[in-house]
């Protein structure tokens, strides 16, 4: 049995755990720069806010119904779901983090899972002050089902009891069914399968040679026979990208140098992180593709180590290289990336006869991450990066709120008296 607990309208709502002003108005997080909404609370969807919206579409709002407008704030977002996990780990030992908002646990032994769902709520909330939904069933596709059906149900629904699961899929839209996704609803109603109950019933072997395997997969989780487990422990991913959008056009090459540093070094974190090491490096960068009246230039540049490798040093030393004639004068560019490429364990490397099959200082960059933890991202780092509070590449937040849980400086205050 399955339980997959999400936070409500997520980034929204960790604004409004430290800005009790927010919760009774309007409100909205902002993409990157400031870009679009991505995170929107009830009274702004009521507005008709939509997800994706461009951000200066929205100024009306703002004079017309005090509308707040929040720039993405990840750091508080990040460490505010960190602790909704170490919470939901007092009901399950076994978790999947699915993401930044939602997890699966795995339920054993719990006769009323219904009273359980609602202790989740009201402990997460107790303690973290997010708000979530629980929905509950026998495979992860009825239990993600389920907490899509809770949100405007009550907040708990469990699916378990096949009879009452039928009345629930038949009036769950397809479109809506996890996995399946724009494209394949199209199609889907193309064979009269318009909701979940529908592609319950559909013939298998049908299913199978016009979708393939994973749509018969989702038929069999609907029907309540698990084919998809539960992922405790992230795989290993195959490459790790850093990148992002410059808050402005930047014609300064030493500045997207900089910006690409700076990511150089976070995807190294990254990577020992995860226990990995790295035998590529991948550079690109990209001018302003909104403005197709601009100069046009989109390079990108890769390059394999000789010796595998996790130390930063060596893979600044590495982008460097690639930086070598890699921009053009007279353009300005709005974007760039680094990548670390075929990431392995080092005790899964092939040894050489005549040298490690690893290179850098670990004990140096354990040494920096410590620092790093303990004090504060960029306490300790590299000068390639350029060390500016705000360089001219960053990003544009005009409305960022305070790092409330993960700087000593922006803590909450509160006044007594």
């Amino acid at each position: 049995m399955f339980a997959l607990v999400d936070g409500n309208n997520f980034y929204a709502s960790c604004e409004q755990v430290f800005q009790p002003a927010l919760r009774e108005r309007p409100l909205v997080v902002l993409s990157n720069n400031d870009g679009c909404a991505i995170a929107r609370c009830a009274q702004a969807k009521a507005l008709g806010i939509a997800m994706g919206q461009p951000a200066h579409q929205l100024k009306e709002y703002v004079q017309r119904f005090g509308l707040q407008m929040r720039s993405a704030n990840f750091g508080l977002y990040g460490d505010m779901s960190a602790r909704v996990v170490e919470t939901l780990r007092e009901f399950s030992r076994r978790i999947e983090v699915y993401s930044i908002d939602e997890s699966f646990l795995a339920l054993s032994g719990i006769r009323d899972r219904e009273a359980l769902g609602q202790d989740i709520r009201f402990t997460v909330k107790q303690w973290t002050g997010i708000p979530c939904c629980v929905g509950i069933g026998p495979t992860k596709t009825l239990a993600k089902l389920a907490n899509k059906w809770a949100k405007k149900h009550g907040g708990v629904i469990d699916v378990s009891n096949a009879s009452e699961r039928e009345l629930i899929l038949a009036q769950f839209p397809i479109e809506d069914l996890w996995g399946v996704g724009r494209k394949w609803s199209v199609k889907l109603h193309e064979r009269g399968i318009f909701t979940a109950e529908d592609l319950v019933q559909a013939p298998s072997d049908e299913l199978l040679k016009a979708f393939g395997v994973v749509m018969t997969r989702t038929q069999r989780e609907l029907q309540g026979r698990p084919c998809i487990g539960l992922e405790e422990q992230e795989p290993d991913r195959q490459q790790i990208l850093v990148s992002r959008s410059f808050g402005k056009r930047v014609d300064c090459h030493a500045e997207v140098r900089q910006a690409a540093a700076s990511f150089a070094i976070r995807a190294c974190e990254k990577l020992r992180r995860r226990g990995l090491v790295a035998t590529g490096v991948w550079l690109f960068a990209q001018t302003d593709t909104f403005r197709p009246e601009l100069p046009q230039h989109h390079p990108s540049r890769a390059i394999s180590l000789p010796v595998a490798s996790s130390d930063t040093r060596i893979i600044l030393e590495a982008v460097r290289g690639l930086f070598r004639g890699f921009l053009r004068k007279g353009y300005s560019y709005k974007k760039c990336g680094v990548a670390l490429l075929d990431l392995s364990r080092p005790e899964n490397l092939q040894h050489d006869l005549f040298q490690a099959p690893t290179v850098g200082n670990e004990a140096l960059m354990n040494t920096l991450d410590a620092i790093n933890r303990k004090f504060g991202r960029n306490s300790a780092g590299f000068a390639a990066s350029g060390w500016k509070a705000n360089p001219a590449w960053g990003m544009r937040q005009k409305n960022v709120s305070p790092h409330f849980t993960t700087s000593w400086d922006e803590l909450p205050r509160a006044n007594c008296g």
